[in-house]
């Protein structure tokens, strides 16, 4: 059996009320803490609320509340001078994966120095430990919170740049259900169904390995039978705590399988469209699994059996069970109301002249070759195709 390894924060605080543990967490890496966050972070509360909790413990607290959309290299610019004006030595960062993915590089820039780009493919050696990051998710999607990815836009490229190090892995993580009751119902099917991707594509990823696979399964089934709840009703606590140990869950199976098709088509879409993670992966979803199907079979047979009953499942083959798979998820996207990207109001000349430079970066980024179908430049082309006017009925 060959060696393989899981990479997870130091420490891992989850359940009801566990905010509370900021202050005295925080107290043991420094006595500066810079939070980093967004201003809908501010208007919910959330920066006040930690802000006491640390100053209970005599810390001094400055804030960038700057990350107001997906992550970009400005934003690690803005944050890093905040951060060198206060000396700050420990870094909080509050919100969706936007706010921890910044929080992680500035972490890095901080003691390493250079652009955050330079750190792309291990270019340039991380060799000083990043400032110690405590990440808060108050979303039940990206997982980065324990993840050792960051993925952040370079701006005048126009790429989203996935860079991978043990050293953007946080300190800490503090996920508490009660942060996440505040996400509206389109931040919390775009970040439920980003954890799903997570979950299902570690699961089939050419890297994964048995400790990942029991992650991602576990992950799949919290998701699979909370999400909708979470999004029709989203003051049930059972279920919000039950998205937030799932998101968590696919998190620490992606970080350490990765992610394949799915995410390595997405960060175009992103970059260049501006279409928020968790929706653009959403868009995705269905028609990659179509593409994957047949090599996938027995995997997606797996994931029929966490939401089919023993008697649905038991008499059908492992072929008829993943096409159950794919349905579901088809009709879960349509209840979430995820559109394509014809809907989302992507120009169709524009994408059309878009599709070459998406499909060489997705390809690119690294991800795609996970996939147990490794698909060509042309294949990628016309996925992309597939997806722009994609119908999502059964």
């Amino acid at each position: 059996m060959s060696m393989h390894k899981v990479e997870i924060p130091t420490e891992i605080f989850y359940g009801d009320g566990c905010l509370a543990s900021v202050g005295e967490l925080a107290k043991k890496f420094g006595d500066k803490v810079l939070i980093i966050g967004d201003e809908m972070m501010g208007k919910l509360g959330h920066i006040d609320k930690v802000t006491e909790l640390l100053e209970a413990e005599g810390l001094t607290v400055s804030h960038y509340l700057g990350v107001n959309s997906e992550p970009n290299d400005g934003h690690v610019s803005e944050g890093l001078a905040i951060q060198e004006a206060n000396e700050a030595n420990v870094l909080v960062a509050i919100g969706g994966g936007s706010p921890i993915d910044t929080a992680k590089a500035i972490a890095v820039v901080a003691t390493n120095g250079g652009y955050i780009g330079d750190y792309l493919q291990n270019k340039t050696p991380i060799t000083q430990a990043p400032l110690p990051l405590i990440a808060i998710p108050t979303t039940a999607g990206t997982g980065s919170e324990v993840t050792n990815v960051t993925v952040i836009t370079n701006t005048q490229a126009q790429v989203k740049m996935m860079i991978k190090n043990l050293a953007f892995l946080p300190k800490a993580a503090i996920i508490d259900p009660n942060m996440t009751m505040t996400s509206p119902q389109s931040v919390t099917a775009a970040t439920g169904m980003d954890a799903l991707c997570h979950g299902i594509e570690s699961y089939i990823s050419r890297i994964s390995h048995p400790l990942t696979k029991t992650f991602s399964m576990a992950a799949i089934e919290l998701i699979l039978n909370n999400i909708q709840t979470a999004y029709d009703h989203g003051d049930n606590v059972e279920a919000r705590t039950n998205m937030a140990l799932g998101a968590m869950e696919a998190g620490i199976a992606f970080s350490n399988a990765s992610v394949t098709l799915v995410h390595g088509m997405s960060r175009p879409v992103g970059a260049l469209f501006h279409v928020p993670h968790g929706i653009s992966n959403s868009m995705l979803l269905p028609a990659v699994l179509e593409f994957t199907r047949d090599e996938i079979v027995d995997e997606l047979a797996d994931i029929a059996r966490l939401f089919l009953s023993t008697d649905d499942a038991k008499d059908q083959s492992n072929d008829a069970l993943a096409d159950e798979t794919i349905a579901y998820i088809k009709k879960l996207s349509q209840n979430l109301n995820i559109p394509n990207l014809k809907d989302w109001g992507i120009d169709a000349a524009e994408f059309e002249g878009a599709l070459d430079k998406m499909a060489t970066d997705a390809i690119a980024s690294g991800s795609p070759g996970y996939n147990p179908r490794i698909p060509s430049h042309q294949e990628v082309v016309e996925l992309y195709r597939t997806c722009y006017d994609y119908d999502f009925s059964v």
